[in-house]
């Protein structure tokens, strides 16, 4: 059994190029004697590599989607530069037979490794090499000359892309339904308590006093200090439109932010670190407890990392017996935990694109990020359904 994930579309990788390319699509992209069709297509390449959205891509170009992935497509198999012009061999000879088509398709479906390749994965320059030398000896001739293009378009309509990667998660918790189900348990049990204390206050009725609260746990960790070599250009009226950027940068090195967010209040609980092992995560359990009454247990919501059940938690664990309560997700379920939801939004957010001067510039921006959430919380809401996990942020 297996779990897959899916998007709302497919997730090209990162299109790089060299800076004498990236010149020449500049050059391109703001010519008026160049073809339309070209000057479209580097600057779709432009801003595809300055991680622009593909609709927003479209919009400032001028065409579909299906044509702004055509280009990108074609920019990731053949390089930027090919991608400016019609690969020659576009379409289908209508000499090459369904016979050769369906040739072509069956090697591209095996392994390079079973054909004498060192290759994981077919890339069209190997593949086209391959029906080349080949396609005589087992009766499919007119493949004699292929190219690339060809290959490319012969497993294009055939929707099949051997140069791709899609990864796929395999259940390996025998346990995982039940450890699931206990989770959503807790979450069900914290939207009550959040519903019946909402109430109160709408209806001015005394709120039950609590003597515990839940938390959502986990590392974020690798959060990358990089520093910029040139200086940093704000947007100048009539100029440019955009902040500008030396592409060339600098590594500072990394932390690794341990976190919590409350799911009565939606208050983070940070900790910023070096490191993420035991002695980072007690000094979170540590801190956790400063931040509620001594008489109040702490219900937490963790994944498995060995840090959370290492010799030395369950020590200090036992040091304060029936303070904290932990609930653990099923292996691989770490998106159950609903902090992993605060994780991406802060991903998306203020540590987008960030530069600083130093790991402790970093720090602290980091930390001023979290204190400006932490003055507008939001309660992060599961809908509870065993067999439908979805998440809410109100």
């Amino acid at each position: 059994m297996f779990q897959t994930w899916a998007m709302s579309y497919k997730k090209r990788e990162q299109l790089t190029c060299s800076d004498k390319d990236k010149t020449k699509l500049l050059v391109i992209s703001k010519s008026k004697t160049e073809e339309v069709r070209k000057v479209q297509r580097a600057k779709i390449l432009l801003l595809y590599m300055d991680r622009v959205s593909i609709p927003t891509i479209g919009k400032q170009v001028g065409l579909s989607k299906v044509s702004v992935y055509d280009c990108i497509d074609k920019a990731l198999s053949f390089g930027v530069i090919a991608a400016l012009d019609d690969l020659s061999g576009r379409g289908i000879p209508a000499e090459i037979s369904d016979e050769d088509h369906s040739w072509v398709t069956s090697i591209a479906c095996q392994s390079p490794l079973d054909y004498g390749y060192a290759y994981e994965t077919w890339t069209y320059s190997l593949l086209a090499g391959y029906i080349k030398k080949n396609c005589e000896r087992v009766g499919y001739p007119k493949l004699k000359n292929a190219s690339k293009s060809l290959v490319y378009g012969i497993l294009n309509k055939a929707g099949i892309k051997p140069h791709k990667i899609e990864y796929y998660l395999e259940k390996r918790d025998e346990l995982f339904e039940e450890k699931m189900a206990q989770v959503l348990a807790v979450y069900k049990d914290v939207a009550i308590i959040n519903k019946e204390e909402d109430d109160a206050k709408k209806h001015n009725e005394q709120v039950t006093k609590r003597t515990r609260t839940t938390i959502s746990y986990d590392e974020k960790p690798g959060i990358q200090a990089l520093k910029n070599i040139g200086a940093q250009l704000l947007p100048v009226l009539g100029k440019h439109a955009t902040v500008g950027r030396d592409y060339e940068y600098k590594r500072l090195g990394t932390l690794s932010l341990l976190a919590a967010i409350d799911l009565h209040s939606g208050q983070i609980i940070p900790l910023i670190t070096k490191r993420h092992r035991s002695e980072e995560f007690i000094m979170f359990l540590k801190k956790t407890t400063e931040v509620y009454p001594s008489d109040w247990k702490i219900r937490v919501i963790l994944d498995n990392h060995s840090a959370h059940r290492s010799k030395e938690t369950m020590k200090f664990l036992e040091s304060i017996p029936g303070k904290f309560e932990f609930v653990f997700t099923p292996t691989h379920g770490s998106w159950l935990n609903m902090i992993e939801m605060f994780f991406s939004k802060i991903a998306r957010g203020f540590l987008r694109d960030i530069r600083v001067k130093s790991l402790k510039d970093l720090e602290e921006r980091i930390y001023l990020g979290l204190k400006l959430i932490n003055e507008e919380p939001v309660v992060f809401r599961w809908k509870y359904k065993i067999e439908e996990a979805i998440v809410n942020n109100n």
